[in-house]
């Protein structure tokens, strides 16, 4: 695959761009001729991802936008942050929107909007983001909606009676049920979009990679754990050439796969493709995020079913 004959000048957005597997996409596709609009917590650790991708490429074109996507407000101002920035532009639209921000917490953290954090992070926040971005996505003669899921999706399923599992909460069980949301989420946003819609959302698979989210919000056991596990990871920067063919590979725009790994189709878990989880899924999603998309003022349509 040409990574730039296909990238070269499409628009990208990133979130989580300022470390780990987000910030190695960044710069992967920056070097071969993107737009980049990242998207980070940290104002210095935006500052300093954006330095760094100055330095590396030649004539960059690339700008980050500090956002918490703890905060579902936060999270629909950034929306409103990046149509603006594109809407001054002629036909103003974006390519690829890549969800690649994750977190993970040993213990149960309450969101503002009265959330379990991975749920909101890894999750909620992409489900509101896309929705949000859509239009400009519609604009694209090929848009793409790239999920950082994970294999952990695998033999789990969603606790109807307490997603947010605040009467038994494991820390683990959180993570692994936030990234079938995002396998559930693809499968749906597909199946509302229309096998022939000009958008196609595949949900990535990363593998074991050495980054640092598992010393983020964690202590104790759960710490030394992943010290241990991330050793046996890879780079980064192998995810982001995964993430990378996701975004640009022309034969893939109408493919029914949507779970991929190291640049193949991958069967996700049975639970996963069960069309009744990810309607329910999607239909709870939406009241979740209500006080956020219902904004008639905005012009924009919401992925809700015709």
């Amino acid at each position: 695959m040409n990574i730039k004959e296909n990238i070269s000048g499409k628009t990208i957005v990133i979130t989580g761009s300022t470390s780990g597997i987000g910030f190695a996409t960044a710069l992967l596709l920056a070097k071969h001729g993107a737009n980049i609009i990242g998207i980070g917590r940290s104002d210095s650790k935006c500052r300093r991802a954006e330095d760094s991708i100055r330095s590396s490429c030649k004539d960059p074109h690339v700008a980050y936008i500090i956002a918490d996507l703890s905060s579902l407000k936060q999270v629909k101002e950034l929306a409103k942050n990046i149509r603006q920035r594109l809407g001054n532009e002629k036909n103003g639209k974006i390519d690829v929107l890549i969800n690649a921000a994750g977190t993970f917490t040993s213990w149960y953290v309450n969101t503002v909007d009265g959330f379990e954090m991975q749920f909101a992070v890894n999750y909620l926040a992409p489900f509101l983001l896309t929705n949000e971005l859509m239009p400009l996505l519609k604009r694209a003669p090929a848009g793409r909606v790239i999920t950082v899921s994970s294999g952990s999706h695998y033999r789990t399923a969603i606790n109807w009676k307490d997603i947010m599992l605040r009467k038994h909460y494991n820390c683990l069980m959180a993570y692994k049920q936030s990234k079938l949301a995002d396998v559930l989420f693809t499968m749906e946003l597909n199946r509302r979009m229309g096998q022939m819609s000009t958008v196609r959302a595949f949900a990535a698979d990363p593998g074991l990679v050495n980054t640092d989210i598992g010393f983020k919000g964690t202590s104790g056991i759960a710490r030394w754990i992943w010290k241990i596990r991330r050793r046996s990871g890879t780079n980064p920067s192998v995810a982001a050439e995964s993430i990378a063919f996701l975004s640009c590979e022309p034969s893939i725009q109408h493919s029914e796969n949507i779970y991929w790994k190291d640049c193949k189709p991958l069967k996700p878990s049975r639970y996963s493709q069960r069309a009744d989880a990810a309607q329910r899924l999607w239909e709870i999603s939406k009241r979740m995020c209500a006080r956020y998309m219902l904004d008639p003022a905005s012009g924009y349509t919401n992925m809700s079913e015709e």
